[in-house]
């Protein structure tokens, strides 16, 4: 269901989203507010915050679709990113389903960059530490950076284009994902969908399938409106406008782009000189190496796995994780890199809480990303074959029950079950 609940979810978004458009002023021009919220009376800012203002406090319902839009883009990220493990684990990505995989990937970078510019729109002065992390990540790129950089912000920083132009490519996200959504479900008729088994049906009745769909659209609309109505979320009014120079306190990404904060505080401040130019790889490879190589072994796995493995089969059946060791031992791996760069993006909580050195942890985690996936493989491998070899055991020599029975010679035997049966049959265990 994690793909119904994306779509539910991007429903969400696009309503939302066309009432937000209606009164936000996507424009970096500055104004003097003179609106509903006191403490902010007569301070300068940009139109763009001023209008976020205005549809918060003046705009009957403003907050709650707000709020709900906000809700709705963290749970989309969330069900793109359960759709992709269960994709994995269970060997769906496999012919003809290739297609479908690549459409999940995308979406899920897609989904990051919408969040990301949909956050920076207000203008408040927690998104505009998103803006400052942007341009430095800009920046670091070799050659083309500055003049990348003055094309976004339309000169020194913030500058009067930014807003505009993200506001922009936040719409141009938007059709693209709504592309790639029609045209997966377009695949699902065509292939149908997966299953775990023949003995399994291939489809249910239709007017079954269209009753629990309806089901689950009315209780994920259900939940977003609860979250909006009772769970504040990104309160920009409590931020103020932002300030080139002044950052909020505790100031923390989405939690879909935790990696790349923590990415960036445990990379070595390594600023090598090329040609007499300095090459910023403390930002450069932990913004934009990594997730670039990460996200491309993403995409091509399926076509690695098949040439490593030779399968090009069609499958309609899914595997057990257990029952391909290697695939599921890679994907916790990369679970596990990926949580520890989450985890590293909280180094300073972590210290602070338990009275740690910030220093010391930020060394663990330098060496935890390295070795920590190469350890979680090892051990996802040797309890994957664990269980292989457990269920050939039963397979050969029936599942114990604990229950002895003696034989009319005198001897003993155990009694044992079938696997996936309930009648029981004699294993001798002579005594």
């Amino acid at each position: 269901m994690f793909g119904e609940m994306a779509a539910y979810a991007f429903v969400v978004l696009v309503l939302t989203g066309t009432f937000l458009t209606c009164f936000y002023d996507p424009s970096m021009g500055r104004t003097v507010y003179q609106g509903t919220y006191a403490p902010l009376r007569d301070v300068g800012m940009s139109q763009a915050y001023a209008s976020t203002l205005h549809l918060s406090f003046d705009v009957r319902g403003g907050l709650l679709v707000r709020q709900i839009h906000h809700w709705a883009a963290l749970i989309f990220v969330a069900a793109v990113l359960l759709q992709l493990l269960r994709l994995f684990f269970t060997g769906a990505f496999r012919r003809p389903r290739g297609a479908n995989w690549l459409i999940w990937v995308t979406l899920l970078v897609l989904s990051m960059a919408a969040g990301v510019t949909g956050t920076v729109l207000p203008d408040d002065q927690l998104s505009g530490g998103s803006l400052g992390l942007i341009q430095g990540i800009v920046l670091s790129i070799p050659v083309v950076g500055s003049y990348l950089s003055l094309w976004l912000f339309g000169g020194d920083f913030p500058g009067d284009r930014i807003i505009p132009n993200l506001y922009g490519a936040h719409l141009l996200i938007t059709v693209l994902m709504l592309g790639l959504l029609v045209l997966r479900y377009r695949l699902v008729r065509r292939h149908g969908h997966t299953r775990f088994s023949d003995r399994h049906p291939v489809g249910i009745d239709r007017r079954v399938r269209l009753a629990s769909s309806g089901a689950l659209f009315c209780a994920m609309c259900t939940i977003l409106a609860l979250l909006g109505q009772a769970v504040q979320v990104n309160p920009i009014w409590l931020y103020g406008p932002f300030e080139p120079g002044a950052i909020t306190s505790g100031a923390v990404p989405g939690w879909y782009m935790g990696f790349l904060d923590g990415a960036l505080r445990i990379m070595p401040n390594w600023e090598p000189t090329v040609f007499g130019h300095p090459l910023s790889l403390a930002v450069l490879v932990p913004a934009l190496v990594v997730p670039g190589c990460f996200f491309t072994l993403l995409a091509a796995y399926p076509a690695i796995e098949r040439r490593f493995t030779g399968d090009g089969q069609l499958h309609d059946l899914l595997d057990r994780p257990r029952d391909h060791a290697n695939r599921t031992a890679i994907g916790v791996a990369g679970i596990t890199f990926y949580g520890l760069l989450w985890a590293a993006a909280a180094n300073d909580q972590i210290a602070t809480h338990f009275d740690l050195s910030l220093n010391a942890l930020t060394l663990f985690f330098r060496v935890a990303v390295i070795a920590g996936p190469f350890l979680a493989f090892a051990v996802t491998q040797r309890l994957c074959l664990g269980l292989q070899q457990q269920e050939r055991h039963e397979r050969e020599h029936g599942i114990e029950t604990g229950l002895i029975r003696q034989l009319p010679n005198g001897g003993f035997e155990e009694i044992t079950r079938s696997p996936g049966r309930d009648e029981s049959a004699g294993s001798a265990i002579r005594a």
